[in-house]
């Protein structure tokens, strides 16, 4: 059971974020329309004016954007961080802790972005009639990479691993992974705690090697039974092959994309829509993009459904798994009051945007399952 000062300040934390998201929403959404009804024409052609090359003016185009974002979001990075997150005893970090982060993670989204733009554009020059395949191909390529790079070369940019320090637990981690048949080359743990007091546990890795990770923060709040029914959860995101089954929608859904937006760009409308006369190929992926988010919103639900059922799937096997419902269950309980989860979600925004079902409900459903499993 949570208490009531807990609910209380879950609640306060809720309405807080919220408020502070609105106006960020609020912000972005009206910089996005002055941008591209006004300001869209006279940045193309200031770019336009920096470099003859299509390569290069392309990737010039798309750097300074997304500079522009990361500037306009630091206020609200900040308020968030060191005021909500202050007030609420979540946030650990110090402010040049919070600096060496943004300026690492910015440096290394800008050499990221620098590679794929740079990498797409040159494939649209060499190849006009088939970049949108080609073009595909890279992003999935990079991104795989990435997948398999990141936890060995990027997050230790951040974040020191070092193995369990809880006495037993890492042997009965593997003693569930082995029954469950998942190789696991390494159990760490993170020392999340410098940046902030919430809580979680992961896996990494592709193909059948994976390598688990819990915070430190979860090590301090769970007992060695809620861990284990933690990472059987996640052992069935795995079993249930959901990663790849997004993955593959993903990929499916971007090369579809890709060549609509092939299509698109072959018509030549597109300048006319924002009430350009004309305008360079990056400008036009700028308003396919906006027009592609405006498609895209109504597929939202779906997206957030498909989530909700995965999670619940791996809820089961979960359970199947470390035959301890009761655990998981004090789990999810814990991690909300832990996290001040907002536990009573309004329904219309829970079915947009959450990827998993509020915590109450999935409690409620693990004791339906056992229930059921009984009788």
């Amino acid at each position: 059971m949570i208490d009531a000062e807990i609910l209380a300040r879950t609640a306060a934390y809720t309405l807080e974020q919220s408020r502070v998201g609105l106006i960020e929403s609020v912000v972005d959404h009206l910089l996005l329309l002055a941008f591209l009804f006004g300001g869209l024409r006279l940045y193309d052609r200031w770019i336009s004016s920096l470099s003859g090359s299509f390569v290069v003016s392309g990737l010039l185009f798309f750097l300074f954007l997304a500079l522009a974002q990361t500037l306009l979001d630091i206020p609200f990075s900040l308020y968030h961080t060191f005021r909500i997150e202050n007030r609420y005893g979540f946030n650990t970090l110090t402010k040049r802790l919070w600096l060496a982060d943004l300026l690492k993670s910015t440096a290394i989204s800008l050499l990221l972005l620098s590679l794929l733009v740079s990498g797409a554009l040159a494939l649209v020059r060499w190849s006009p009639g088939f970049w949108w395949l080609w073009v595909w191909g890279f992003f999935a390529v990079v991104t795989i990479f990435l997948i398999y790079i990141a936890p060995y070369v990027i997050e230790p940019l951040f974040f020191k691993f070092s193995p369990v320090a809880e006495e037993g637990l890492e042997e009965e981690i593997r003693a569930m992974m082995e029954k469950a048949g998942v190789k696991v080359s390494r159990v760490m743990q993170v020392d999340a705690s410098r940046r902030s007091r919430h809580s979680n546990a992961y896996f990494t890795g592709i193909g059948r090697v994976k390598r688990i990770v819990l915070f430190d923060t979860l090590l301090t709040q769970m007992n060695h039974r809620e861990i284990l029914a933690i990472l059987a959860h996640e052992v069935g995101h795995w079993k249930k092959r959901h990663i790849l089954k997004r993955l593959i929608l993903m990929e499916t859904g971007g090369l579809l994309a890709l060549y609509l937006a092939y299509r698109l760009l072959q018509w030549g409308g597109l300048p006319g829509l924002m009430g350009l006369s004309q305008s360079s190929f990056p400008a036009q992926l700028v308003i396919l993009m906006f027009l592609g988010s405006l498609v895209a919103f109504p597929f939202t639900p779906l997206s957030s459904w498909f989530s909700r059922q995965h999670e619940w799937q791996a809820d089961r096997f979960g359970c199947e798994l470390s035959g301890a419902p009761d655990a998981l269950a004090a789990a999810l309980i814990k991690l909300s009051g832990e996290n001040l989860a907002n536990l009573h979600p309004h329904p219309i925004y829970a079915i947009f945007y959450y990827s998993h079902p509020p915590a109450v409900e999935r409690v409620q459903r693990l004791r339906h399952y056992v229930q059921n499993k009984a009788s």
